[in-house]
């Protein structure tokens, strides 16, 4: 047993791909926590998305034990956080069950987006920052730069940065000896009342959901009574332990540690990520703080590619909630596209990766609509709704005004991209505030941009214009009134509700002439005549015309008078009006698919 003072908790935070979970490896090799024939790349990374794009999506805690230079035995608790945008959530509780971070920083790359934001945030929960250069080995390493960007922009002394490289073990007995001596110990401990943070969870299909959890004062026993202080609920412990890198039991968790606990509890929304655990007999008062409700921000429909599937996708959905709160759905039914879910995802790459999940582990050929954003539409009659479905705005004359999400997003990019970037924000109905030199290559520019601008092809065409040199980060703004409205596409003057967007007043028009352009090359011709109408409030604003398939009528008449070739196409014109009156376009699935695949 570990005295209290001799307890350090601390996480690695990082832009994507600077190494977080290869020093992780480093660092359970260093201090024996895993032998090295059970040793293995990006350990702490379970699932194959995470190996295969080199991000972490699920953080991961591990406790390892470090006899020290000074001959003491210190038991240090790491919190392997995920490093894009859209967990910024996630990343925050973790910075709050720790004491200390290491801040990692790519001495190739240098400071990115995510680097000042993740250090920003760091700052905020009051954590001690150990600078860490890392990849120091590679050619294209450049120390002094970035030592200057590290003074420069995060205001840190270069002198205190640690030089590391987590693939050959540079540095690595430096970071375990800076974090027994410049970490401090566990805080808040004198609290009178057992208290422990939720910082993440799992379900598992035997033990229920699994809280990983941080005690920060009192003890939990096994088979105590928790109380969860954020709606009062009780359940009892029924397991409790600790991860070396794998789960095990112990008889409680006390003042400082991290650990997991299971809970009697089978559904993973009523486990909240941020509350505060204690004990029913002896419960606390007050709450840790920074707790809030996670909230969806991106909403998609998701559909089966083959409509026998929808139970399947039902149940997959179900399954991979269980792991995800953040992650909510709900049915839904589309004319064209038949039963599906309407589902909310915290940004882009947690949409992309619930797909990719359900194409993988679950075996399902999916079609997803374009994705939107929460809404908020005040009405002419009073009162305000929320709107994430194009379909449930409300008629344009029951509408006062329509206000729409916006970021502050930070991008960081080399000089001679200036000009480009900032005429994709002002196309993106975005203005850039303010514009800093990070060093003699390098700016940070911060623009205000609408959400549901950034959804679709902004992080490609950002990537593009600075040769892939670019790096963004954003943070939730207020939500501005904005000139929005309902586009629907017609076809043969009915609506198609799968292709119905909200768009920008300004906007509508091109967006409308591209989609009828597009639809046009994929529709199949039919017998007569089909007009493809984009359409704003019953107003068409444009407009393409698929021609008649024609049958050669007058191949049968092999000479003789004009008049009956005439009288043969008279004929056929008739039956063409008429069958354009009677008949109806059905839209085959592979128009919507390829559509849908286009357009996101």
């Amino acid at each position: 047993m570990v005295e209290t003072q001799r307890i350090r908790n601390f996480c690695i935070i990082a832009h994507v791909d600077h190494g977080k979970t290869t020093l992780s490896d480093r660092l359970l090799e260093r201090t024996q926590t895993v032998m090295q024939r059970e040793m293995k790349e990006q350990l702490l990374d379970s699932m194959d998305l995470e190996r295969e794009r080199g991000i972490t999506i699920k953080c991961h805690p591990v406790s390892m034990n470090y006899l020290a230079a000074d001959g003491k035995d210190y038991l240090f608790n790491l919190i392997d956080t995920p490093g894009h945008v859209d967990f910024s959530y996630e990343v925050s509780r973790s910075l709050a069950a720790c004491e200390g971070a290491l801040l990692l920083i790519d001495a190739s790359q240098g400071v990115e987006a995510q680097t000042l934001a993740n250090a920003q945030l760091a700052d905020s929960q009051g954590l001690e920052i150990i600078p860490v250069i890392n990849k120091v080995d590679l050619p294209s390493a450049d120390v002094d730069r970035v030592s200057k960007q590290i003074e420069d922009i995060l205001a840190i002394p270069a002198d205190e940065a640690i030089l590391a490289s987590g693939k050959s073990g540079i540095g690595v007995d430096e970071i375990l000896e800076a974090v027994v001596h410049r970490l401090p110990p566990p805080r808040w401990t004198d609290h009178p009342k057992p208290r422990a943070l939720v910082f993440d969870s799992q379900f598992d299909s035997y033990k229920g959901v699994i809280c990983y959890v941080r005690v920060f004062s009192g003890s939990f026993p096994r088979n105590g009574n928790l109380i969860l202080m954020s709606d009062a609920r009780k359940t009892q412990i029924k397991e409790i332990g600790k991860f070396c890198p794998q789960p095990v039991p112990l008889d409680a968790l006390t003042v400082g540690e991290v650990g997991y606990v299971v809970t009697g509890i089978r559904d993973v929304a009523e486990i909240k990520i941020g509350d505060t655990l204690s004990l029913s007999d002896d419960s606390a008062e007050e709450m840790l703080p920074g707790y809030k409700e996670v909230r969806p921000m991106v909403f998609s429909g998701l559909y089966p590619l083959d409509t026998s599937d929808y139970e399947k996708l039902k149940k997959s959905v179900g399954k991979l909630r269980l792991n995800d709160a953040a992650f909510t759905f709900q049915s839904e039914t589309s004319v064209a596209l038949g039963f599906g879910f309407r589902c909310g995802f915290l940004g882009l790459l947690h949409m992309e990766i619930i797909q990719e999940r359900l194409r993988r582990e679950y075996d399902l050929d999916l079609i997803s609509t374009y994705p939107s954003v929460v809404y908020r539409v005040h009405m002419t009659a009073g009162g305000m709704v929320e709107v994430d479905n194009p379909l449930d705005l409300p008629d344009t004359t029951e509408v006062l005004r329509i206000e729409e999400p916006t970021i502050l997003a930070r991008i960081h990019a080399p000089n001679d991209s200036i000009g480009d970037l900032l005429a994709l924000v002002t196309e993106k109905r975005g203005t850039c505030s303010n514009t800093e030199t990070i060093d003699e290559t390098r700016v940070m520019m911060t623009c205000h941009l609408p959400l549901n601008e950034i959804l679709v092809d902004f992080n490609d065409r950002l990537k593009s214009v600075t040769h892939g040199y670019g790096s963004m980060d954003y943070d939730m703004d207020e939500y501005q009134e904005s000139a929005l409205v309902r586009m629907e596409i017609l076809v043969n003057a009915e609506p198609v509700d799968a292709f119905s967007t909200i768009v920008h007043r300004d906007k509508a028009e091109t967006r409308g002439r591209a989609l009828c352009s597009k639809l046009k090359d994929i529709l199949p011709r039919q017998l007569f005549k089909i007009a493809l109408q984009a359409a704003v409030g019953g107003k068409v604003i444009a407009r393409e015309t698929i021609s008649a398939l024609r049958k050669d009528v007058t191949a049968k008449c092999y000479g003789g008078d004009i008049s009956r070739k005439r009288k043969l196409l008279e004929k056929q014109k008739e039956g063409k009006k008429r069958m354009k009156q009677i008949g109806s376009v059905n839209i085959p699935q592979e128009a919507f698919v390829q559509i849908l695949k286009s357009s996101s």
